[in-house]
């Protein structure tokens, strides 16, 4: 399935894509995408459901995140071998782990707001990947069954927050609407292999971000089962699992985004996201 919230900003509702593409109102028959509202049983609600019978959306109707809150926001860092050849550092033996503010959530094609004082924001292309049960000390042949779904994310940085102000990298990566995720929340029936998408991100129509899951240095089931050693990972929560090479950061000089830039990212399956980068106020 593919699910999705559409709706003015803060009066979302939840909807799912029938087998035409048409968006149907999930609205007053299941919870929202959130918490319990991703677990199995809330999921399985959803797909004995007679999709032609709900009432269908507007296309051009706005789409919001797809979730519409996260108890954690994880993302994992340097996690392609490139990525991290690039900004100059060694590959991970291990995981980095860091989180994102949850308030970063927003649409897959708002506007995103440069924050005051930035002057070196990125971008990153990332799979995103939704748990839909508790999850805790769960073996890597496990882990992918704690699994509600995957999502297109852009995990937008502020470099020097990130790395030139001491402490940890939330800074840099937490300003409002620095996570848009979706458009689509898409169950794992539809994802046999998460280790096998393609992702790109294209800066003013010219491709700077290019690869495939395959290249990452930990797979989704060997990050779910590592945090699981640590951490209870709960219903909906997000976790950006890294990006590919190809950063604003890596490029020679750096080119960081201004007003008038535009975003478009995809991820093999998950479909597109689009955004415009404004000034701040």
């Amino acid at each position: 399935m593919k699910l999705l919230r559409v709706g003015a900003r803060g009066a979302e509702r939840p909807a799912v894509l029938d087998a035409a593409g048409q968006i149907r109102d999930l609205s007053g028959l299941v919870p929202d995408f959130a918490g319990q509202g991703v677990s199995p049983e809330a999921l399985a609600a959803i797909r004995a459901l007679e999709l032609t019978a709900l009432p269908v959306i507007a296309p051009d109707t706005r789409i919001g995140a797809c979730l519409a809150s996260v108890p954690n926001f994880f993302c994992i860092g340097l996690n392609y071998a490139r990525h991290a050849a690039e900004t100059g550092a060694e590959p991970p033996t291990e995981p980095i782990l860091f989180s994102k503010a949850s308030s970063a959530l927003s649409g897959p094609c708002d506007p995103v707001t440069l924050p005051a004082g930035s002057e070196k924001s990125d971008w990153e292309v990332e799979l995103g990947v939704v748990i839909g049960r508790p999850c805790s000390g769960v073996t890597e042949a496990e882990a992918l069954e704690y699994v509600a779904g995957y999502c297109t994310v852009n995990d937008l940085s502020e470099r020097a927050w990130q790395m030139e102000h001491g402490g940890q990298w939330i800074k840099g990566k937490s300003a409002p609407g620095y996570g848009p995720c979706g458009p689509w929340l898409v169950t794992t029936d539809e994802i046999p292999d998460p280790q096998a998408l393609r992702l790109s991100l294209d800066l003013n129509g010219a491709r700077v971000q290019e690869s495939d899951t395959s290249d990452m240095i930990f797979g989704v089931a060997q990050i779910v089962s590592y945090m699981s050693r640590f951490m209870t990972l709960m219903p909906g929560d997000l976790i950006a699992t890294g990006t590919p090479s190809g950063v604003g950061l890596g490029m020679k000089p750096p080119r960081f985004l201004r007003p008038g830039d535009v975003l478009a990212l995809r991820v093999e399956g998950l479909g597109e996201q689009r955004q415009e980068i404004v000034a701040a106020g």
